[in-house]
C-alpha cells in the first residue's frame, strides 16, 4: 500500500459546486452549492480559485474576504519558502524533495494552477523513489480533472502508467484505475470505464478523488450501458459492493433491476429520473446525458425485440408505458439510423425483427479484410519491384 495518506487537494468538490451554480436549471441547489463552494475557499485560502471565479461572474467579490485570503497565502508561502532555503543550504536531497513537495501541496490546495503545476513538475523532478512520484503524477492528474484541463490529464495519465509498470504497488495500480475511468467516463468511453471501475471495485482507496458511493455510481451508469445482460446481474446487480451501496441509490437500483428483469415501464422512468438526479448535475456525465438515454433506450428495444419475431406496436407501447405514436416514432428514427434491426408495418401495426445473419456479417468482414491486404500487398510489390 501507499505509505502516505493521500489528501483531497486539491478539493474536487468545489468545481461540482461551481457547475451547479452554472446551470439555471438546479436553480434549486445554488444556495447550497454557493454555500458549500465558499466554504471550501476559506477553508483551504484559496484567494487564486477565488479571483477566478469573481471574473468569471461564478461568485460575487467579497474584497475583505479575498484580502483575508491572499495574506494567508502570502504568510504560509513565506514559511514554505524559508524552509525549502533552509534545506538547500543545510540538509540533504531528501529534505530538499520534503520541502518542495511541501510548497507543491499547498499552491495546489489553494488552486493556483500554473504555479502549482509548475512546483509539482519540480518536486517530481527532485524527488527519489517510484512510489512518490506517482503520488505527484496523480496530484498533477487532479490538477487537470479541478480545472477542466484534458490535456494535463491525459499526459499525467500515462505517466503513472509508465511509472507504475517500473515499480507501482498494488495500492496505486487500483487507484490509477478509479482515475482512468473517470477520464473515459467523461469522454464517453463507456465501455473502457466501466471494466477498469469494476476491476477496482473491491479494492477502492481513491477517495481523495471520488466519495464511494460516487464511484459506485458511476461503475453502474458505465456499465449498465455496456454490459451484456447476465454479465450486468453477475457484475453489477449481485456484486456485494454494489448491493451494500444500492439503497442509498434507489433510482440506479431501479434502472439495473428493472432492465434486468424486463419491467421496461419502469426502466423508462427510472432512466428519466436518472436523466434528472445524476446526469444533467453531474460535471462529469452532463454534456453525455442526451447521448446516455438515447442509447439506453436503443439497448431496451434491442433487447425487448431479441425475443420475438414480430409483435405489434400496441404491445410494445403497454410494455414501455407510452403512447403508440411515441414508440413509432422512436423506433422509426432508430430503424432509419441502423440502430434496430426491424422494419415497421404501420398498415397492420406490426414490427418485424430481421435480424442480420451472423454468417454474412463472417463473409462481409473477411471480404473487407481480404481486399485491404491485396491493396496493401500490391503496393509493396511497386516498392520492391
Amino acid at each position: 500500500m501507499a505509505d502516505d495518506i493521500v489528501l483531497p487537494i486539491p478539493n474536487l468538490e468545489l468545481p461540482q459546486y461551481q457547475f451547479t451554480l452554472s446551470l439555471p436549471s438546479l436553480e434549486h441547489l445554488h444556495e447550497h452549492a454557493r454555500h458549500a463552494l465558499l466554504q471550501g475557499i476559506e477553508k483551504d485560502e484559496m484567494a487564486p480559485y477565488y479571483r477566478v471565479l469573481v471574473a468569471s461572474s461564478s461568485l460575487p467579490a467579497d474584497e475583505g474576504l479575498l484580502a483575508k485570503l491572499e495574506a494567508a497565502n502570502v504568510e504560509e508561502l513565506k514559511k514554505v519558502d524559508e524552509r525549502l532555503a533552509e534545506a538547500e543550504k543545510t540538509e540533504g536531497e531528501t529534505e530538499i524533495a520534503d520541502a518542495l513537495k511541501a510548497r507543491a501541496t499547498y499552491l495546489t490546495r489553494i488552486g493556483d494552477k500554473d504555479r502549482s503545476v509548475t512546483a509539482q513538475e519540480l518536486a517530481l523532478e527532485k524527488t527519489p523513489g517510484v512510489g512518490s512520484k506517482i503520488d505527484i503524477v496523480l496530484t498533477l492528474a487532479r490538477i487537470g480533472f479541478f480545472f477542466g484541463d484534458n490535456t494535463l490529464i491525459t499526459s499525467n495519465l500515462k505517466k503513472a502508467e509508465e511509472l507504475i509498470e517500473k515499480g507501482g504497488d498494488w495500492d496505486r495500480r487500483n487507484r490509477l484505475k478509479v482515475y482512468q475511468g473517470l477520464h473515459f467516463t467523461s469522454i464517453r468511453q463507456f465501455k473502457r470505464a466501466g471494466e477498469l471501475f469494476i476491476d477496482a471495485l473491491s479494492t477502492f482507496t481513491a477517495t481523495e478523488l471520488l466519495k464511494y458511493n460516487d464511484f459506485v455510481a458511476l461503475t453502474i451508469i458505465a456499465n449498465a450501458l455496456t454490459l451484456k445482460r447476465p454479465d450486468l446481474k453477475k457484475k453489477i446487480n449481485a456484486a456485494p459492493e454494489v448491493i451494500q451501496v444500492l439503497p442509498e441509490l434507489p433510482t440506479l437500483s431501479e434502472l439495473t433491476s428493472s432492465l434486468y428483469h424486463c419491467r421496461y415501464d419502469k426502466f423508462f422512468i427510472a432512466l428519466a429520473t436518472l436523466e434528472q438526479t445524476h446526469l444533467i448535475p453531474s460535471r462529469t456525465l452532463n454534456q453525455h446525458a442526451r447521448y446516455y438515454v438515447r442509447e439506453m433506450r436503443i439497448l431496451a428495444y434491442a433487447q425487448l425485440l431479441e425475443s420475438y419475431r414480430s409483435l405489434t406496436l400496441e404491445s410494445m407501447s403497454v410494455a414501455f408505458g407510452v403512447t403508440v405514436n411515441f414508440i413509432d416514432n422512436e423506433l422509426s428514427r432508430f430503424i432509419s439510423q441502423g440502430r434496430l434491426n426491424c422494419t415497421i408495418d404501420k398498415v397492420n401495426g406490426v414490427v418485424e425483427t430481421n435480424r442480420p445473419s451472423a454468417k454474412n456479417s463472417q463473409y462481409e468482414t473477411v471480404v473487407r479484410q481480404g481486399d485491404v491486404l491485396l491493396n496493401s500487398v500490391q503496393k509493396l510489390s511497386k516498392v520492391l519491384y
